[in-house]
């Protein structure tokens, strides 16, 4: 049984068995990953594992990505030793739900899976709902699940159409995009406007759902609908919400996590989705924007509870080459000890900095800076501890230290709560220093002397609970100073 508020840590594969491969002087596969690395994901307090990109794909897409000059571009200012061997091609580019041949196939996943489960870790891989690969056997095959265009369409955006042949004949079909970016050459567009298409895809799932525990659905918003009509013109049933409850049906506790933007994050819960992305919390951390934060996390705990919070991922630049290293520790400490799933990335932990591909298949050499790495190391350990996995959590109020100080305005304080365990964390998320009054909302604090005990520096505070209860607790924080204070009577 998980807890409350799992951890997650994703798990890029290919680059990872790469630097395998060097060290074991052959290809590694899924079956050379050590049993000391999953390990190691135990002690450091990890429930889920997400492999990413473990499908199999395609020497069409693979070209693709190849020869495309903007993402090669991009791919040499990640490796400036890149050749076309690191070059893969993007594991979303699908063009099977079978795990690639060279990773070890299905059977090397399975017997991974196992080693996971004795550990009592949780597999989750992924699940692209809106296109395949260009090369994906549905294009000969079915054809008919793919939105067809016209000479027109290709004329007038051929950014977003490729001319192809099948074997019902030459066709003009869609790439796979969002309604606001051209298309992705190296994906051709689902339709979901028909029903074969959705029951082949609800197929893919239940597959799926008997390879692993939990999916992370790419771009879930996409088929939605009212997004799906915006972009292509055709409406489209439900299909989230019928699918969910057929895979749960079969496989009961699956986990769906949706990858979500445009505010869209309540209405995939409502469909079905354990946990959506929880990207409006990074961009107000980045765009440091404090009362975006704290209005941020007014909100519903049943909503919150749902969201999977995260500094980076493949998507993301590296948090480390983004946020100063004292803003990143108080973006951090605001991130993970809030409600929800709290997901970390791979390279995260060890401060690295060039963002990778999900087209590539090896990363650089980049050092580790010990100091993320020394805070990280603690932020895990701090998330082991039962108010923060299973505890009730809300946002304390910031008040006025003293008139005319308007500095209370960059505090966010927390309240952490389980069977008489108290926890309270102060993040001031300025370039400044803050101070403020934040009163504790524990009657049990009432008549008692009370020690705070400063998980992240040592220090311990002695306080009368009354004091707390009424006035409130006095912080004066220096810029970006994360305090988690364990209370104690005393």
């Amino acid at each position: 049984m998980h807890p409350r508020y799992p951890l997650l840590y994703q798990v890029n594969t290919r680059v990872w068995l790469t630097s395998l491969s060097r060290t074991l002087g052959r290809r590694a596969t899924l079956d050379d990953i050590p049993d000391a690395a999953l390990d190691e994901f135990v002690s450091q307090g990890f429930d889920w594992i997400w492999m990413l990109s473990v499908w199999q794909t395609g020497l069409a897409g693979q070209q693709v990505s190849r020869t495309n000059p903007q993402w090669r571009h991009e791919f040499e200012e990640t490796l400036p030793d890149l050749c076309d061997d690191d070059i893969p091609g993007s594991g979303f580019a699908i063009t099977a739900y079978h795990v690639h041949h060279d990773l070890g196939g299905d059977e090397a996943l399975a017997r991974l899976r196992a080693r996971l489960a004795a550990r009592g870790l949780k597999l989750m891989l992924d699940f692209v709902p809106n296109h395949t690969g260009i090369d994906h056997h549905w294009v000969s095959e079915h054809p008919e699940f793919y939105i067809d265009a016209t000479e027109a369409d290709l004329e007038s955006a051929p950014q977003n159409y490729l001319r192809l042949t099948t074997a019902s004949g030459d066709r003009i079909l869609a790439y796979g995009r969002d309604p606001y970016f051209s298309g992705w050459p190296d994906t051709l567009q689902l339709d979901y406007s028909k029903p074969a298409t959705q029951a082949a895809m609800t197929e893919e799932l239940l597959r799926i759902s008997r390879q692993c525990d939990g999916v992370r659905c790419d771009m879930a918003m996409l088929v939605l609908p009212e997004i799906f009509e915006r972009t292509w013109g055709h409406r489209a049933p439900l299909f989230w919400p019928h699918t969910t409850e057929l895979v749960r049906s079969q496989t009961p506790n699956f986990c769906f996590m949706a990858e979500v933007y445009w505010d869209l994050e309540w209405e995939l819960q409502q469909q079905g989705f354990d946990y959506t992305y929880d990207k409006r919390l990074y961009d107000r951390l980045r765009d440091h924007h404090q009362l975006a934060v704290r209005l941020h996390l007014l909100a519903d705990l049943d909503f919150q509870d749902k969201l999977a919070r995260f500094l980076e991922n493949h998507d993301e630049p590296r948090v480390a080459a983004t946020f100063p290293l004292e803003m990143h520790r108080a973006a951090a400490a605001i991130t993970f000890f809030s409600p929800g799933l709290r997901f970390l990335h791979q390279g995260q932990l060890e401060g690295k900095q060039k963002r990778i591909s999900p087209h590539l298949g090896r990363g650089p050499k980049e050092a580790t800076n010990p100091a993320i790495q020394e805070f990280y190391r603690k932020i895990l350990e701090l998330l082991k501890l039962a108010p923060l996995r299973e505890g009730n959590w809300q946002l304390l109020e910031s008040s006025l230290a003293w008139e005319g100080n308007p500095t209370h305005e960059s505090m966010v304080v927390f309240g952490w709560e389980l069977d008489q365990q108290l926890m309270v964390i102060a993040v001031n998320y300025a370039d400044h220093a803050s101070q403020c009054h934040a009163r504790l909302p524990w009657n049990s604090l009432a008549h008692r002397s009370w020690k705070l005990a400063d998980q992240m520096n040592g220090e311990v505070y002695d306080w009368q609970g009354d004091d707390l209860l009424n006035r409130g607790l006095y912080l004066d924080q220096q810029p970006w100073q994360v305090s988690v204070f364990l209370l104690s009577a005393s």
